[in-house]
């Protein structure tokens, strides 16, 4: 009984640890090779916009590019979101990443040593990662390291289950697993996949299903099962990037599982067939090895690997073919289960999980909230000329409007601080770097803009409060350096929209001094306006020159953003 206990306790360790090991390996690899492709992958992916052929061989290279579906279906829901997709090209895109995270399979199966080819990737990662310089370099390394980490993985599972075939009562645990009938295909497709949504990774469990079947503890057909739920259960992931988000993301992550689910139960009913091709194409494929554990022999049928790579992509492939023809339909079918709110506006929360693995995904994402920080910024500057136009019948609407929107910009900035420093905690590229650190700058400057629309506010009310008002000639001046400040900002505005946009910043600073020369001139004027003859002239002259002093602070924001977009001087004030 002793003995019994160690055994199992000795199996789920070295399991756990092998488990962890190769999710380690896996998500180093990611974050390698996504941070080798950078804005790059991004690009390439936009370009699924023409057809769906083009859709599913962006789906298949992309993801072959950074080894995991996850981070396609993460980035996907993003481009849905922010309208850099629609939902049918994005879901062409799905088809060809449900088939190029079969590559990892692959490589798996075809790994002649996983010990020394993980020994060998963790080397030379380690070189490339500690001792040579340049950011490529060490995220080559990083992603040498990562695939080391992964075969290793295998390797530590491989050889944690290999124990149980010398005891033939926990043998036969396994070995009772069947996939002969309907009803046991299904329930060990049922298994796989609730694994796979824990662990959020279809390769993990395509990987110890291979290994079991490696040590003959469950047979080929049992194997080719686990095949069928891992694609269901890797879904999981875009519906937590979905989590709080919009119509678009929840479209997206229905349409990836719905897809998955309707796909699995329509072919598992040509189970058989998908069994047989893979023995086919290899008939060595219930050979065993010997190989030597614990100083006994052990049967390995390492040759169960490739039919089972090659199952897994045929899989796919048919899984693809059958919602290739009807994408359009299916999403239409798709946005009538999910409808779309009215005035529905995205916010970072939508994927504040997913940007986790995407950084790139989340400069996106925080892109829209500066976006609307600008629109806002506009409108409540509008919001404030209206107010120094109407001081005599003031529109109370109009203020309160002023006052609720600056509490939201407060909490936008905010929101896309945290949301950004989360993500600026993990390794990034130069690129992604840079642009995350200008948009920190961007929701910096543009919130302080609609502090200064506040402020005027709160002069104009002031004055209000005393008894005063600004004074017919002054209302002038002030809407005329408001007009001044108000087209400067309307010219520089529609450069937020791109992260590296181009401008002419030497004219951009040209006429930001004259308008800076302009309002210098007006508040000379306004000083000379103070007399004897108006014992109230000092106060309400003050006032005037506060809200002439905000529009100065203004104008200077707006050229640290045109500054910070163009890459040049900033912190000009």
């Amino acid at each position: 009984m002793k003995e019994n206990i160690l055994l199992i306790l000795n199996v789920l360790v070295t399991v756990t640890g092998g488990l962890g090991v190769f999710l380690l390996g896996m998500k180093h690899l990611s974050e390698g090779l996504q941070a080798v492709s950078g804005q790059g992958l991004r690009k390439f992916m936009s370009l699924a916009t023409t057809h769906r052929i083009n859709g599913v061989g962006t789906g298949i290279v992309s993801t072959v590019l950074v080894q995991s579906s996850s981070i396609i279906t993460v980035m996907l829901v993003g481009f849905v979101s922010t309208a850099l997709m629609t939902l049918p090209q994005a879901f062409a895109v799905l088809i060809g990443a449900n088939i190029g995270t079969t590559a990892t399979i692959w490589i798996i199966a075809y790994a002649p040593n996983p010990q020394l080819l993980g020994f060998i990737g963790i080397g030379l990662g380690g070189v490339l990662y500690f001792f040579l310089r340049g950011e490529r370099i060490h995220n080559l390394g990083l992603t040498a390291i990562g695939l080391g980490l992964v075969f290793l993985g295998l390797y530590i599972m491989s050889e944690g289950v290999s124990p149980i075939r010398a005891d033939p009562d926990f043998a036969a645990v396994f070995t009772r697993l069947s996939a002969d009938t309907v009803a046991g295909v299904f329930a060990v497709a049922l298994f796989a996949t609730l694994f796979t949504a824990v662990v959020q990774s279809s390769a993990a469990t395509i990987a110890i299903g291979m290994a079991l079947a490696a040590q003959g503890l469950i047979s080929y057909e049992v194997a080719v099962a686990v095949l069928f739920g891992a694609n269901i259960g890797t879904t999981a992931t875009g519906w937590i990037a979905a989590i709080g988000g919009t119509a678009d993301a929840r479209r997206t992550a229905l349409s990836h599982t719905l897809s998955n689910v309707i796909g699995t139960l329509v072919l598992i009913w040509f189970f058989p067939l998908f069994v047989k091709f893979g023995q086919a194409l290899f008939p060595n494929w219930n050979v065993a090895e010997s190989t030597v554990v614990s100083g006994r022999a052990v049967k390995a049928f390492t040759h169960m690997m490739a039919p089972i790579a090659v199952t897994d992509t045929l899989f796919a492939v048919c899984r693809g073919l059958l919602f290739f023809p009807f994408v359009r339909p299916f999403c239409r079918l798709i946005e009538r289960i999910v409808p779309q709110p009215p005035d529905e506006k995205p916010h970072l929360s939508i994927l504040t999980i997913g940007a986790k693995i995407s950084p790139v995904l989340a400069c996106d994402q925080a892109l829209l909230e500066v976006q609307f920080m600008r629109d806002s910024n506009l409108d409540l500057l509008a919001c404030a000329r209206r107010v120094l136009a109407e001081q005599d019948d003031p529109d109370e609407e109009n203020e309160q409007h002023i006052v609720h929107r600056e509490d939201i910009l407060d909490n936008v900035q905010r929101e896309v601080t945290e949301f950004l420093a989360s993500i600026m905690s993990k390794r990034l590229g130069a690129d992604v770097s840079a642009r995350a650190q200008r948009l920190l700058r961007l929701t910096d400057e543009l919130e302080s803009v609609s502090d200064e629309a506040a402020t005027i506010l709160k002069v104009v009310k002031r004055l209000r409060k005393n008894r005063q008002r600004i004074s017919d000639v002054s209302v002038q001046v002030v809407l005329s350096v408001h007009d001044r400040v108000f087209a400067f900002a309307e010219k520089v505005s529609p450069w937020v929209r791109s992260p590296r946009p181009v401008i002419d910043v030497e004219a951009v600073q040209a006429e930001s001094r004259e308008i800076h020369e302009f309002i210098r001139d007006c508040r000379r004027t306004q000083l000379g306006r103070v007399g004897p003859d108006d014992p109230e002239s000092p106060l309400r002259v003050l006032g005037e020159l506060d809200i002439i002093n905000a529009y100065e602070r203004v104008r200077a924001y707006y050229l640290n953003i045109a500054e910070t977009l163009a890459g040049g001087k900033a912190n000009v004030k």
